[in-house]
C-alpha cells in the first residue's frame, strides 16, 4: 500500500500538477519517444497529432491524484487501461520506461516547485499503480491464452469476405489461417489489427466485433476515416483496409479485449437501451445480436443516429432483428437526411438526438443505457440522461480513440 506521507504529498501537489497536466504529458511523450523510440510503435500517431492522447493521459493523471486516498474508485479506469494495454501487447518492462520519463517531465515543467520529496512521492504513486495494472494485465493475458482456441500476441486470419455496408463502411469476415477454433468473446469487445503499412510504420488499431459471439468467424466493420482537419493525417489503417485488403488476404489479429460489454445471461428485468452514433453501432449491434440469440425477454430499445442513407450502415440487420423479436424496438434517426430518406423509410425520424427526443422514444428512464459514438454525440447523451435523472451507474459508454471526458 502507499505510505500516508506519499498520499498527503500527492494530494497536496495534485492541483499544481492538474494545472500543468497537458504541458507535462506533451513533454512526457517528447522525452519518451526520443529516449525510447521503440515504444512509439504502441501509440496511434493520429491521436498524438490531434492532442487527444496527451489530453487523455493528463485526465488519467488528474483522476489518479484526486482519488489517491480512495483507489477503489479507480477500478473501472484500471480495467479499461488493462484491456487497452493487453490489446497492444504492453509488457511489465514497459512500465519503468513510462515512469522514468513521466517523472522527468513533471520536474521539467514544474521546475523548482518539483522538489525531490515531491518527485519521490509521485514515483511511489506511479509504481503502485503500475503494480496494480501489471497484475490485472497478467490475468487478462492468461484468460486469453487459456480460453479454448485462445492465443496471446497476434494470429494470422484470412479475410473470407469483404462486404460494403455504406459508402464509408465495410465489414471484414475473418477466419483463422491455421484452421483452428475461435475463442468466444463478450459482446461489445474489440479485436486488434496489426498492419505492416508499406509507407508509414504505425501502431495497431482496435476495431469492435460487430457480430455475436459463438460463430465460426469474427466480423469487424470499419469506417474509412477522413482527415479530421486540414494538415492532419487521414485514418492510415482504415483507409489501407478499405483500399488494399481483399478476400483471400491475411491480417494479423490480436485476441478479443475490452471492458465495455454486456452479459446476456445476467440481464435482469430492467429495460436495456442501446444508443449508437455512426460507426458506434458496431459494439452495440454485437450486444443486440447476443441478447436476442440468448432469447432475453427484457425490453430492448435500439437507437441509431446516422447522417443519411448513403452513410448509414447495418441498418437492415437491426430492422430484421426488431421484426423477429417482439421485445426489441428499433429507431433510426438521420441528422442530415437526403431528400427522400424519410419518405422511402430509410429512417424513422430526422434531427439530432437530444434529451427531449429520448423522453419521447423511451417509456422510462429506469433502464440500463449502453452508448457508443463520437464525442459530441456522447457528451450530449451523457448530459441529457443525467438531466433526466438517470444514475451514472446505469450509463455505460465507450469512445473510439483515447478516452475523453463527457461529463
Amino acid at each position: 500500500m502507499l505510505s500516508e506521507h506519499t498520499i498527503q504529498v500527492v494530494k497536496a501537489t495534485a492541483p499544481v500538477v492538474a494545472a500543468n497536466a497537458e504541458a507535462i504529458t506533451r513533454r512526457f511523450y517528447t522525452l519518451m519517444f526520443t529516449g525510447n523510440p521503440e515504444v512509439q510503435a504502441y501509440f496511434n500517431q493520429a491521436h498524438q497529432h490531434s492532442g487527444g492522447q496527451q489530453r487523455a493521459l493528463a485526465g488519467a493523471i488528474c483522476a489518479y491524484a484526486a482519488n489517491i486516498d480512495n483507489l477503489g474508485a479507480l477500478g473501472p479506469a484500471v480495467e479499461l487501461i488493462a484491456h487497452k494495454h493487453c490489446s497492444l501487447g504492453i509488457q511489465p518492462e514497459h512500465y519503468p520506461i513510462v515512469g522514468k520519463h513521466l517523472l522527468v517531465a513533471i520536474r521539467d515543467v514544474l521546475g523548482e516547485a518539483a522538489t525531490d520529496e515531491i518527485i519521490a512521492a509521485w514515483g511511489e504513486a506511479y509504481g503502485f499503480l503500475a503494480e496494480v495494472c501489471i497484475k490485472r494485465e497478467a490475468e487478462i493475458y492468461e484468460e486469453q491464452k487459456s480460453a479454448p482456441g485462445g492465443w496471446n500476441g497476434y494470429r494470422k486470419f484470412v479475410v473470407e469476405q469483404k462486404t460494403p455496408e455504406s459508402e464509408i463502411i465495410s465489414s471484414f469476415y475473418l477466419r483463422p489461417a491455421d484452421g483452428g477454433p475461435l475463442p468466444t468473446f463478450r459482446p461489445g469487445q474489440y479485436l486488434t489489427v496489426r498492419v505492416d503499412h508499406p509507407a508509414t510504420p504505425t501502431s495497431p488499431r482496435n476495431y469492435s466485433l460487430s457480430d455475436r459471439p459463438g460463430l465460426d468467424y469474427y466480423r469487424i466493420s470499419v469506417k474509412r476515416e477522413p482527415a479530421p482537419a486540414p494538415g492532419a493525417p487521414a485514418g492510415l489503417i482504415s483507409n489501407y483496409l478499405h483500399d488494399h485488403v481483399h478476400p483471400g488476404d491475411t491480417l494479423e489479429i490480436g485476441p478479443p479485449c475490452g471492458e465495455f460489454t454486456i452479459d446476456p445471461q445476467k440481464v435482469k428485468g430492467k429495460p436495456i437501451v442501446l444508443l449508437a452514433g455512426g460507426i458506434g453501432i458496431t459494439p452495440l449491434l454485437s450486444m443486440l445480436k447476443a441478447l436476442t440469440h440468448h432469447r432475453v425477454k427484457t425490453p430492448v430499445y435500439f437507437l441509431h443516429a446516422a447522417r443519411n442513407s448513403r452513410l448509414h450502415a447495418l441498418g437492415n440487420e437491426v430492422r430484421q432483428i426488431a421484426a423477429e423479436h417482439s421485445n426489441v424496438q428499433a429507431h433510426i434517426r438521420y441528422d442530415a437526411p437526403l431528400d427522400d430518406d424519410l419518405a422511402r423509410g430509410h429512417c424513422d425520424s430526422t434531427g439530432l438526438v437530444h434529451a427531449g427526443f429520448l423522453r419521447e422514444f423511451l417509456p422510462t428512464n429506469d433502464a440500463d443505457f449502453y452508448c457508443c459514438g463520437p464525442k459530441p454525440f456522447m457528451a450530449g447523451l451523457f448530459r441529457g440522461l443525467r438531466e433526466w435523472g438517470v444514475n451514472d451507474s446505469q450509463i455505460h459508454f465507450e469512445f473510439f480513440g483515447p478516452k475523453q471526458e463527457v461529463a
